[in-house]
């Protein structure tokens, strides 16, 4: 069998691409909504995070024979366990990743390295600074952000109630929290921007699935600084880009992993 790490548009399709090649397959997933999609294109799935013991104590109860990790970009933890999990059952591991888009140099994109840093930057820049990246790191803005002379923030995030309700704890007034559930076209990105009188937007690099494009397409056109969050730089072995490439290359590995797939 197959331990599909997934979540994402993407992971969903590749999941299915390998069902349709013969591969027995359980999608490993952290969301209820993500779940749900899968089961719909007929993937078992399984839900919750897990350490990378717990990872290597489904792989052994399970018969596991590889490791295909295609979860987010920014999923750093889950990576990192996925390969732990993987040496210690001497399972092989692929890693499924989007391919990074390059941008046009523009003075009003900024790159940084990772959370902390991009909040301090949307502190020198200040103004209306939208934030897009989720809620898992929520606080290191508000921490940083909150309060501060010049400036208002507003999260976008998806609407469920553990988002709420952290929102509520971190002290974000519901007035500047917009609770939708991606992926936005360019269009409703130019609309949210006007309609909360954006100054700034801070995004990840989570390639084209991601929907990064659409954001900062938007975002300059209408003149407004972008600050880009990088992806964690991790060693992942064999890594690829496309389905047929990870494909070709579970395939050349069936006889090695043939039993239980």
């Amino acid at each position: 069998m197959i331990l599909h790490l997934a979540g994402t548009s993407d992971a969903r399709e590749l999941a299915v691409k390998l069902r349709q090649e013969g591969y027995e397959l359980t999608a490993s997933v952290v969301t209820d909504s993500a779940a749900n999609s899968l089961t719909e294109a007929g993937v078992p799935v399984r839900i919750g995070r897990m350490t990378a013991d717990e990872m290597a104590a489904y792989i052994t109860e399970h018969g596991v024979r590889l490791v295909v990790d295609a979860a987010h970009p920014f999923a750093e933890e889950a990576h990192k366990n996925a390969m732990a999990a993987s040496r210690a059952c001497n399972v092989p591991y692929l890693r499924f990743e989007r391919e990074s888009i390059n941008f046009d140099h523009n003075p009003l994109l900024h790159f940084v390295e990772d959370y902390a840093a991009a909040a301090e930057k949307a502190a020198e820049l200040k103004g209306n600074i939208m934030l897009t990246t989720g809620s898992k790191t929520l606080q290191i803005f508000t921490q940083r952000l909150l309060g501060l002379e010049g400036i208002n923030l507003t999260a976008r995030m998806l609407p469920r109630l553990d988002n709420m309700e952290k929102c509520a704890e971190l002290g974000l007034p519901q007035k500047d929290i917009i609770a939708m559930q991606g992926p936005f076209s360019k269009d409703l990105n130019t609309a949210l921007y006007r309609q909360y009188k954006t100054n700034v937007v801070i995004t990840k690099e989570s390639g084209q699935q991601g929907s990064v494009d659409e954001k900062v397409d938007a975002a300059l056109e209408l003149g407004l600084h972008v600050i880009v969050i990088g992806r964690p730089k991790l060693q992942y072995g064999l890594a690829f880009h496309d389905f047929e490439a990870i494909i070709e290359q579970v395939n050349a590995m069936r006889e090695e992993i043939s039993h239980g797939l």
